[in-house]
């Protein structure tokens, strides 16, 4: 919203108030100004004159040499290059000396030879958008009305001595999307008196209601219609201080009818649109839903195909404009006009605003439309419209409003108490002061001496207020936020940390990236189909959430495991010659039990780990090296190690659902209430590998809630051994299917504390061997942590560990 210094000095006095002096007051009372514009571009010097005469350059076939009369008694010989240029014209003239805009000078010259005391100027050259111009005046020279006064500055004839303040308006501030709004406002902060226009409508003898008729077809969508009929106008400019008004609020002018409509809808807020009420044949007014594919040429000659939520005033048959949005060009006020029908009206915010977005019209009326107009205007702005285009063109205001009202608006009644003022603001205002805000406000109020209660009846003009908190805050605003005083927060502090599984996501996310891996970040949102490739991962009789509005199918259910996303990830990649891949992710997964849903699904976080294509690329002094199955496994256990579980976490082969049956395990955790899978490492299935055009893979994914409860970020430390230790190795041949784990497991349940340490070194199968057989070599360590063990102890403990594998595994010592 722009708003004129000068114009606004109209409503309310603004002595003592420079324009940024005022804009740094609204801006404290809560209206933030962008910018304060000065509409002279720095002239002087500029005087209105006339041209007496116009003739031909001796020397120059497009130059003119003017007599003007300036008003001194001294007239100028001026040269002038316009074609429009002509005698009897009054237009601006820089004298000698005059400053134009970029510090432009004005002196005395010889033009082909002929003398040039001064500059006949254009709009352009006073620094004024001629954009902002009726067409006729935005080439050649500034043409002047014949009324101007000569010699008068021009500076005050074109209004350019004018200042204009930028709102930056909250779409709960429509009132100040007006004139008379600001002026409330800056009369409520500066404790000054708001002068209101008079609207002075002289009628004729006939009825409005003789000519025309209005209906409502649409009562929710317009809760208030009105008209009046004026006859007889004559078209054409309006006078120049009508067009500086328009000008400076960035409008262009048009002609007097149409000016008035948008200097009244400035000036109260309310948008008025006038109607030629000769092409309203029927004299019929109904404001209805358009009807499916119903069409209309707005005012900028563009056909509309209307839609059914759409509003629009009609003729009672066809329709001759967009309520609220734009004219109709079938109605449209032209040079040939003689009645004119003029409308005020309410309609719906919500609808007019649908209209305007989706048939890309937005316009001045619109947009106040669309935050809401002040009902208590739609009377008052048709009577002073209908007062001032009288005055203009000539024209006469039949008697009476021809209007329907489907809702009728009652100013709200909001109570609030002095004593929660007080403690929302932490002040101790009086009585007094606040009886002071509000009058200052405008805001008609009943005060209960018992409890000092404010009823506070809020004008209609101020929407936004609906609670006893916009009170408050409009007590805050006037009594100014720097006089409220400050108040040291007290209480107990509670220092900022991560929660443990936030702490160890992150730790997780550190280790892994460290590692080499890339972290991957996917939708939370996938298709059907992608929640059905690892069924073993999603729980027995949990079933995929659906969404209620998808985007489309593929991204219509929430994900139930992570690497489904990440198999896509790594084909991606694979597509684009990225053929290796080594990534994870840390992310929720959803899952429901309901066909339905009725309440909040279950959220797991997991970890998921994929690795395909080389651990280490070729070089030229060594080969390429593919991932393998301990790749993966080696990565988990990083994990696992991080989180202090070594000793809770085994494997055991396993066969999920599209993973390799032989390259497969399931991780297992030891808990209070006995083990529990969390998930699988190993490869995937071959075929699954091959749908995917990747090379071997091998995933990980795993349940971090577990993890989360038994995670010990506790190090246990233990004393350096002073006494030494004694190998043995031992290498035994037993049945292929036997898990080497169980071997370990039974040495150190036969050695007890005096085995330090136990790890397989060799693995080897062969014909020599047997069919179904493989040789497994294991070395043990012993030592006591007291003094030195004898030969003789651990030869003996030796063979008891041998003795329990060929009893338990039927395992043949390899000699």
């Amino acid at each position: 919203m722009k708003v004129s210094y000068q114009w606004l000095n109209e409503y309310t006095d603004l002595s003592g108030y420079t324009a940024e002096e005022l804009a740094e007051k609204m801006t404290r009372g809560g209206i933030e100004i962008d910018g304060v514009e000065s509409l002279n571009k720095g002239v002087t010097g500029v005087v209105v004159g006339y041209v007496k005469s116009r003739e031909k350059h001796p020397d120059a076939d497009k130059l003119s040499v003017c007599k003007i009369d300036v008003g001194t008694g001294e007239e100028l010989q001026i040269v002038c290059g316009a074609k429009n240029v002509d005698a009897g014209q009054k237009v601006p003239v820089a004298m000698i000396g005059a400053k134009l805009p970029g510090d432009f000078a004005i002196k005395r010259a010889k033009l082909r030879g002929v003398e040039s005391q001064g500059m006949i100027c254009s709009a352009k050259e006073l620094g004024i958008n001629d954009k902002l111009l009726p067409k006729e005046q935005q080439e050649g020279i500034l043409v002047l009305p014949e009324s101007t006064p000569i010699g008068m500055p021009i500076g005050d004839i074109l209004g350019i001595n004018d200042e204009v303040l930028e709102l930056d308006l909250t779409p709960n501030r429509s009132d100040c999307l007006s004139m008379l709004g600001v002026a409330y406002e800056i009369g409520a902060l500066t404790g000054r008196e708001v002068r209101l226009p008079e609207a002075v409508v002289n009628h004729a003898a006939d009825r409005a209601d003789s000519h025309i008729s209005v209906s409502v077809s649409a009562p929710e969508q317009c809760s208030h219609y009105s008209a009046r009929y004026i006859k007889s106008v004559k078209i054409g400019p309006s006078p120049q201080w009508l067009q500086n008004r328009l000008i400076a609020a960035g409008i262009r002018p048009i002609s007097n009818v149409v000016d008035v409509t948008n200097f009244v809808m400035l000036e109260y807020g309310q948008p008025l649109h006038a109607f030629d009420a000769d092409s309203i044949t029927t004299g019929r007014i109904d404001v209805r839903l358009a009807k499916p594919g119903e069409k209309l040429v707005t005012l900028d000659d563009q056909e509309r195909t209307l839609e059914p939520h759409m509003l629009v005033i009609t003729d009672g048959e066809k329709p001759v404009a967009l309520a609220g949005v734009m004219g109709g060009a079938n109605s449209e006020v032209n040079e040939k006009t003689v009645n004119i029908l003029l409308e005020s009206a309410r309609f719906d915010g919500g609808t007019v605003r649908k209209t305007s977005r989706q048939l890309g019209l937005r316009s001045e009326s619109s947009i106040r439309f669309e935050k809401e107009v002040d009902p208590g205007r739609v009377i008052p702005a048709l009577n002073r419209a209908a007062a001032l285009i009288a005055e203009l063109s000539d024209g006469l205001v039949a008697e009476g409003i021809v209007e329907v009202v489907t809702a009728e608006a009652k100013p709200a009644v909001v109570d609030v108490t002095l004593a929660k003022i007080n403690g929302y603001l932490g002040t101790e205002l009086s009585r007094l002061e606040v009886e002071t805000i509000f009058g200052r406000l405008h805001f008609g109020f009943r005060l209960s001496d018992a409890d000092d209660r404010f009823s506070v009846t809020v004008p209609t003009r101020r929407g936004d207020i609906t609670r006893d908190v916009d009170l408050i805050e409009e007590v805050a605003r006037l009594y100014g936020y720097d006089n409220i005083p400050t108040t040291p927060i007290h209480g107990d502090v509670t220092p900022g940390a991560l929660t443990k599984p936030q702490a160890i996501r992150r730790e997780l996310r550190r280790r892994l990236t460290d590692a080499g891996l890339h972290e991957v970040m996917s939708y939370s949102f996938t298709g059907p189909a992608r929640t059905e490739i690892f069924p073993d991962l999603s729980g027995a009789g949990l079933k995929p959430v659906k969404l209620a509005m998808p985007m489309s199918e593929d991204r219509s259910v929430l994900r139930t495991t992570l690497l489904a996303q990440l198999l896509e990830t790594a084909t991606y990649n694979r597509n684009r010659k990225n053929e290796s891949s080594a990534i994870f992710e840390i992310g929720s997964v959803f899952h429901t039990e309901e066909e339905v849903l009725t309440r909040l699904p279950h959220e797991k976080h997991r970890l998921a780990v994929l690795l395909t294509g080389n651990r280490v690329d070729a070089q030229w002094n060594r080969k390429s090296a593919p991932v393998d199955f301990y790749d993966a496994k080696g990565v988990l256990e990083t994990v696992i190690d991080v989180l202090g579980l070594t000793a809770k976490v085994r494997y055991e082969s396993a066969q999920p659902v599209n993973f390799h049956p032989g390259r497969t395990a399931a991780v297992i955790v030891d808990t209070a209430h006995g083990p529990e899978t969390i998930g699988y490492v190993g490869q995937l299935h071959p075929t699954l590998q091959h749908e995917s055009d990747l090379a071997d893979t091998y995933v990980v994914e795993i349940e971090l809630g577990k993890l989360y409860e038994l995670a010990d970020s506790s190090i246990a430390y233990k004393a350096l051994p002073r006494y030494p230790a004694m190998q043995r190795d031992i290498a035994v041949v037993l049945d292929a299917a036997v898990p080497a784990a169980k071997l370990t497991a039974t040495a150190w349940a036969v050695a007890g504390e005096l085995l330090e340490s136990v790890r397989v070194f060799d693995v080897f199968t062969g014909e020599k061997l047997g069919a179904g057989k493989k040789s497994v070599a294991l070395s043990l360590v012993y030592r006591h942590a007291d003094r030195t063990l004898t030969d003789e102890e651990v030869t003996e403990l030796h063979g008891k560990v041998v003795a329990e594998l060929e009893q338990s595994f039927a395992a043949e010592l390899r000699k």
